[in-house]
């Protein structure tokens, strides 16, 4: 396996932890505030990391400091807009627009930073599109302030991918995603604090919830992101996130709600799966581009031969 087919996996295996986490923190909402939650959570993170990882701190520099802070500030933006957001707007507008990365991304990347895109990742972006499409069960497209939000919260996810892209060529990952946790974790007890103060009941459930989401799907998650975007692409980095509603879909088939009861298998989840899954593979393995390369290799001998023959 090259470095890049190991980072992709390394992201699809943080993919596949995050999916679940939203069944386990959906159904501790009524015990404890999101923003108390996700306070304990990236403080929780921010600890384990630092006690791991607390020699790598004496290479912290005042730009990685920076650095780590931006990027910080991003996964803040991101997380604050998408949940406020979701309070407005629909569970599956939310989950649509949150993954529309997949398409900011490639784009952001051809136009801005001038790098060109193979015919596999972009087939492997458009069938992954639209397998999300599928897979939320559409859109409503009359916006309102919640979709806006959610959009926002998007874009701050997208520039998230793209800072951590650029920032871990010169810097330590591990370093980065000490500092990013960090702020993100003071900036979520800002908020707690200041406007959303609410009292907390713990109980078991809220307790291993918390040490599941904040050791696993955070610390190690995000640290692990770190690491692998330096030797995969933004591009596939997006991709493999939008298989995290597809995992979502499948733990809620398995771990009950609140209520105890699981989702069934719906059509429009096994069709997104197969579009997201298909979309993955044919970017992650080049599938498009040799058949690309036989049609337009054919295509210029047609032509030479056609010339020779005029």
């Amino acid at each position: 396996m090259n470095k890049e087919f190991k980072a992709d996996l390394l992201l699809l295996t943080i993919t596949a932890l995050w999916g679940p986490a939203f069944i386990l923190i959906k159904n501790i909402l009524d015990d404890i505030p999101i923003f108390a939650y996700l306070s304990l959570r990236f403080i929780l993170a921010a600890v384990v990391l630092i006690l791991i990882y607390k020699n790598r701190l004496k290479k912290i520099t005042r730009e990685m400091a920076v650095h780590g802070f931006w990027i910080g500030i991003m996964l803040f933006g991101g997380m604050t807009a998408q949940i406020v957001g979701l309070s407005f707007t629909t569970a599956s507008n939310t989950a649509f627009i949150s993954g529309m990365n997949v398409v900011f991304i490639p784009i952001i990347s051809a136009f801005y930073l001038h790098k060109t895109l193979s015919s596999s990742s972009i087939i492997g972006v458009l069938l992954a599109f639209t397998g999300l499409f599928f897979l939320t069960g559409g859109i409503d497209l009359n916006f309102n302030l919640g979709d806006w939000l959610v959009l926002l919260g998007a874009l701050c996810y997208t520039i998230q991918i793209f800072l951590i892209d650029k920032y871990t060529n010169s810097n330590d990952p591990i370093v980065l995603a000490i500092i990013q946790l960090s702020v993100t974790a003071i900036l979520h007890t800002g908020v707690w604090l200041s406007f959303n103060f609410q009292p907390i009941i713990f109980n078991s459930n809220v307790i291993m919830t918390i040490i599941f989401t904040g050791v696993i799907c955070t610390a190690f998650a995000f640290a692990g992101q770190n690491i692998a975007q330096k030797s995969t692409s933004p591009t596939h980095t997006a991709l493999i996130f939008t298989t995290e509603p597809l995992f979502g879909a499948a733990a809620a088939m398995i771990i009950p709600n609140s209520q105890g009861i699981t989702e069934t298998l719906g059509v429009n989840v096994i069709v997104g799966g197969i579009l997201i899954l298909s979309g993955m593979l044919i970017s992650e393995f080049h599938l498009i581009n040799p058949i690309d390369y036989l049609l337009k290799n054919s295509y210029s001998k047609l032509y030479d031969q056609s010339k020779t023959e005029g």
